[in-house]
């Protein structure tokens, strides 16, 4: 088992796979950490689509790939960034989505949290702003889900100050029967959200974030944070008021961070969790043991991995996410909607297979090998 791959100087390396796969065990509940896993989608690949159609979701393939996440022992983040939200996946493919993993959810008694946005408008006044994230918090809302409050580019686009945010949010979170998560995601995973909750600077945007909780404290669950700033988060979660967890979606310093330290930790809702599944939840069930060693001997090495998925530009780290899933076996082919297969490089996903390997990824190391060597034979790389 010898694989050719192309590096990014032009040149071709000879890889030796893995012979056996990383061996998790059962999937039994945490206990020490709320860990979500945001969850990608599985296109059509025998639609007739373009790049700016209505996405195309292959809903079995998709579900199934929830399940595997929820017997892992893992929750699933839906309809989030990873799910190609804004980026291929529009309000009514999300929806369809929240509907159907609630109902699979409940079969199987899999926790769910769901994304609500404004993305059916793309701009308008603080009222339509408003309404917008009140129809999709009907939605999860009717389908038993917790919602997670994501950033909104049309509030970003439309707000001229902090006041505009508070105003938004504190509504939101007055009419909200549950408590939600509210999800800051930062401008590297999508350009539109600069500048959110009123400044560019983030210090005074946190203070104005902080103060959008400290005022609902009932009302949040949690925060998740997606800065790629390990240090601002620790300094962030230790201003939440208590009982406001803090769920980490830092894809560089997620270790660190859910180990925590002797003032607290993180929880999780990471979209690196999505290939990471089995070998993250062991990796948590070590921290439920009290065995933090054990926790980073199995998570630590996965960084390097996550760092390339989500080098810069951030956003297409989905396609990384989606080969994975292709190599390892959870669905039958390598498209995504909005054709954002062809969003990384080839010595990218080279790499990307590489790394994956490396930590025992695939079930199935022979199928892995196979695939991505059809993969390379599609660009005329030869073996």
């Amino acid at each position: 088992m010898t694989i050719r791959l192309p590096s990014s100087d032009g040149t071709l390396r000879t890889y030796d796979p893995r012979p056996e796969p990383f061996r998790a065990a059962d999937g039994t509940a945490f206990t020490s950490r709320t860990v979500f896993s945001a969850a990608h989608v599985v296109a059509d690949p025998y639609a007739d689509v373009s790049p700016d159609s209505p996405a195309a979701v292959d809903w079995e393939a998709t579900l199934a790939f929830r399940r595997h996440l929820w017997a892992q022992g893992l929750g699933v983040a839906e309809a989030m960034d990873t799910a190609q939200r804004g980026m291929g996946l529009d309000w009514a493919g999300a929806a369809e989505l929240i509907r159907r993993s609630a109902a699979e959810a409940k079969a199987v008694g899999g926790r769910l949290a769901c994304g609500v946005g404004t993305d059916q408008i793309t701009g308008g006044s603080l009222t339509d702003i408003r309404a917008a994230y009140e129809e999709q918090l009907a939605v999860v809302a009717e389908s038993g889900a917790q919602a997670i409050l994501m950033a909104s580019r049309a509030l970003a686009a439309t707000a001229t100050g902090p006041e505009d945010y508070q105003e938004i949010y504190g509504h939101l979170l007055r009419q909200s029967a549950e408590p939600v998560v509210l999800h800051w995601l930062g401008p590297m995973f999508d350009p539109a959200l600069e500048g959110y909750w009123g400044s560019a600077d983030l210090d005074t945007a946190t203070e104005v974030f902080l103060e959008v909780i400290a005022a609902h404290p009932d009302k949040v669950d949690g925060i998740k944070i997606s800065l790629l700033d390990a240090g601002r988060e620790i300094a962030l979660r230790r201003r939440l008021p208590q009982g406001v967890r803090c769920y980490t979606g830092d894809d560089f310093h997620y270790p660190e961070l859910i180990a925590g330290d002797e003032r607290g930790f993180s929880h999780a809702l990471l979209g690196i969790f999505d290939p990471l599944a089995p070998l993250a939840a062991q990796a948590v069930r070590h921290l439920d043991t009290g065995d933090v060693s054990g926790f980073h001997q199995l998570l630590d090495p996965t960084v390097e991995l996550s760092r390339h998925l989500f080098q810069a530009p951030t956003r297409f780290y989905k396609t990384g996410v989606v080969l994975l899933a292709w190599l390892a076996g959870h669905q039958s082919h390598f498209t995504m909607v909005g054709g954002l297969q062809s969003a990384r490089s080839l010595p990218h996903l080279a790499r990307a297979y590489e790394l994956a390997d490396g930590l025992g990824l695939f079930p199935d190391p022979g199928l892995a090998e196979d695939r991505m060597k059809t993969l390379l034979a599609l660009y005329g790389v030869p073996q």
